[in-house]
């Protein structure tokens, strides 16, 4: 019979969920929060007005705290703040983050009507040190999904095209964003299984464990 004490049994991975504004209870960080084990929602704070570096330093101080292995959950102009926390920090081959689901990345280059992207100025386009998946929405201009998948590219991202996805957020009837909870719960469970990164992975698909 094997010897569970030395043998123990490693702790699940803390799901950091890392919103770029606070959408209140009936978010689908907020639900995944609440439903979800083993998953804490960070407040980065200064939502309409973000400082950059307050971020990254309030990201880095989470993972840190974790101590066991983490998964990003990042969104919007919090991806952006991910990627700067990995080109500041430049972790390497024994750093605790298993893998980051990037939802939804804006293009900091065109801030367009959002002032608070001019705060980043710049996003890093380097590959990420870690497996990472960039989640965006399957309906967006082509304009859009083709910057978003040279971002992935970049960063070496599996691109992942979701119809729950909208412009600014999910689609009527995703309150709590099904697809990405599937799309979740299988990375779980594969990783650190191998997973090519780069290639086009469908939610729907990643979401029935195919």
């Amino acid at each position: 019979m094997a010897n569970l004490a030395q043998n123990p049994v490693p702790p699940q991975p803390l799901v950091l969920l890392i919103p770029d504004r606070d959408d209140g209870a009936d978010d689908w960080m907020a639900i995944w929060e609440r439903e979800s084990p083993n998953t804490l929602r960070l407040d980065l704070g200064m939502w309409d007005n973000p400082h950059r570096n307050t971020w990254v330093n309030k990201i880095n101080l989470a993972i840190e705290r974790a101590q066991r292995r983490v998964v990003l959950v990042a969104r919007g102009l919090a991806c952006v703040a991910v990627a700067w926390w990995a080109e500041f920090e430049q972790p390497d081959a024994d750093h605790p983050v298993q893998f980051a689901l990037l939802v939804m990345p804006p293009d900091v280059s065109r801030p367009g009507a959002d002032a608070r992207l001019a705060r980043f100025t710049s996003c890093p386009r380097g590959r990420l040190p870690f497996r990472s998946f960039l989640a965006a929405g399957s309906r967006r201009p082509a304009a859009e999904q083709m910057s978003l998948r040279a971002l992935a590219a970049d960063w070496d991202s599996a691109f992942i095209a979701d119809e729950f996805l909208g412009a600014g957020g999910l689609v009527d009837g995703a309150r709590d964003w099904p697809s990405g909870r599937g799309l979740l719960g299988h990375l779980l469970r594969v990783i650190p299984a191998p997973v090519a990164s780069g290639d086009q992975l469908s939610a729907s698909t990643a979401a029935s464990g195919h």
